[in-house]
């Protein structure tokens, strides 16, 4: 199962990105303005594209979470290879996008720490950004 919707999933949100599917969405909504006149612009005229766009959001959620927990996993497996790989990394870092956010904010100002004081970081900074 999770093959079958992995690979639809993947499918669908390709497409959605494409800008046939931007001009398909962009016709159906110039159809649904155009027949307001024909149904006197009633409640249920509006009913149609108030259900319709709803209905393919909820399901547009689904796919995109989906490509987006798709996209981050690659990235990380990939993150995590590089620091395996390099010499000087340090391999305890592999796998932490498991820790809390609590957790992660700790590491974070401990790896700021190391790197030196914000005076530090400022200058390394500007100089940055006279190179370009």
């Amino acid at each position: 199962m999770d093959r079958i919707f992995g690979a639809f999933a993947h499918r669908i949100a390709s497409w959605s990105g494409q800008p046939l599917a931007f001009i398909l969405a962009v016709t159906v909504i110039i159809g649904w303005v155009v027949t307001g006149p024909l149904f006197g612009f009633s409640d249920t005229w509006q009913l149609i594209i108030n259900t319709g766009t709803t209905i393919v959001t909820f399901l547009m959620v689904f796919l995109i979470q989906n490509a987006q927990n798709r996209d981050g996993s690659a990235i990380q497996a990939k993150l995590d290879e590089l620091i395996r790989a390099g010499m000087d990394a340090r391999n305890e870092f592999i796998g932490i996008e498991h820790l809390t956010e609590a957790d992660l904010e700790r590491v974070k100002a401990v790896l700021e720490r190391e790197c030196g004081s914000d005076e530090t970081h400022r200058q390394l900074i500007d100089r940055l950004i006279r190179r370009r």
